[in-house]
């Protein structure tokens, strides 16, 4: 099947396709897929504190997704500006409500399961609006170097509507299909619908990710895959477009488990290069300065890689005066450094932040 660019795809074909998804190369790509997840599930479990989990691992989701769309922050911004009081600038801001966006469609899921409504409510947080379904036609998306129209998704409310009534039950009701492949499917279509004006690509990698929790394949959403697809940029949009145009549907669903499959094993390593790099400081912090060693000191300097002296106070871990000189003793020790930014004091845990931001061996 072939649409015309220009033309709204108002003919969009309903879910599940009319042909074969589960082919030889898709299945034994399934298989290596969900063993990565399941070793990052597995290296989760085994962390001593799960803020990592909630905090940090979702800002580096948060900075990659937003990249995808050319909003470019640094995710040293996200962790200052997450931490200190200040306004930040408009990249990053749309960064920081990607992130709790995506924490706020988590917690969605106890109430329903993956549907429209939710899929609004993740678009709302991160375009920091009330967002609906399209009402108005006009929306086309275009090359980004010449300008020309490359696709028209469907128009009008009522159609829109019914698609997505059709892509929420693909989602939901009993198949045969391996989860991951009906992930991979739903997101072309949820795309190919592209029911808001803008946020679309943003909230589609959301939605993967919850779907991965919905199914059962992860207990929270902290697969990094938004750090795959922009390694992939061109590739992501061209195997997009293969599915409208020619209903390429294999190639399409092999480069999402192959992101899947790359995006689990990089945060797996990435988690086991935390773990050790915390028993490092555990072991330095306990032989060299044991009075103000404890297990909740240490969850603090790995919650992200910056601190304040309120942070060990609302830990319980000791009183202003006292959390200020325990700050400066792990400076002595070069754990940490400070820096005055503004009227702020922040200790920078710079190898946790090298650690984070590099890539995994």
């Amino acid at each position: 099947m072939s649409c015309n660019p220009k033309i709204p795809f108002n003919d969009l074909p309903p879910l599940p396709p009319k042909r074969e998804l589960e082919t030889v190369p898709v299945l034994k790509q399934c298989i290596r897929s969900r063993t990565q997840l399941t070793e990052l599930e597995q290296a989760g479990d085994f962390l001593p504190n799960k803020a990592l989990l909630i905090n940090v691992l979702p800002l580096l989701e948060a900075q990659a997704s937003s990249e995808i769309e050319n909003i470019v922050t640094t995710t040293d911004k996200l962790f200052r500006s997450s931490l200190l009081e200040q306004s930040p600038d408009a990249a990053t801001r749309e960064a920081l409500d990607y992130r709790a966006a995506l924490h706020k469609g988590y917690q969605s899921l106890d109430d329903r399961p993956l549907s429209t409504v939710t899929a609004e409510l993740v678009c709302s947080v991160i375009k920091s609006r009330t967002i609906a379904v399209r009402k108005e036609p006009g929306t086309a998306l275009g090359n980004a170097t010449t300008g020309d129209v490359i696709y028209t998704p469907p128009q009008g409310e009522s159609l829109i509507r019914e698609k997505l009534a059709n892509w929420e039950r693909f989602l939901n009701e009993p198949t045969n299909l391996d989860p991951l492949v009906v992930m991979a499917v739903a997101h072309y279509q949820f795309e190919a619908i592209h029911p808001f004006a803008d946020g679309n690509g943003r909230t589609g990698r959301i939605l993967n990710l919850l779907y991965l929790v919905q199914a059962g394949l992860l207990s929270s959403p902290i697969l990094y895959h938004s750090r795959g697809i922009i390694r992939r940029k061109a590739d992501y949009y061209e195997r997009l477009r293969a599915v409208t145009f020619e209903q390429n549907w294999e190639s399409w669903i092999l480069f999402m488990l192959e992101v899947v499959e790359e995006s689990a094993q990089w945060t797996n390593q990435k988690i086991r290069e935390i773990r050790a790099y915390r028993e490092q400081v555990k072991d330095k912090l306990k032989k060299n300065i044991p009075k103000i060693y404890s297990s909740e000191l240490l969850d603090v300097l790995f919650e992200q890689p910056y601190c304040q002296i309120a942070d060990l106070v609302n830990a319980g871990i000791a009183k202003r005066q006292s959390a200020s000189l325990y700050l400066k003793k792990l400076v002595e020790e070069g754990v940490l450094i400070e820096e005055k930014v503004g009227r702020t004091i922040l200790f920078i845990h710079e190898n946790y932040r090298t650690l984070l931001l590099g890539e995994s061996s």
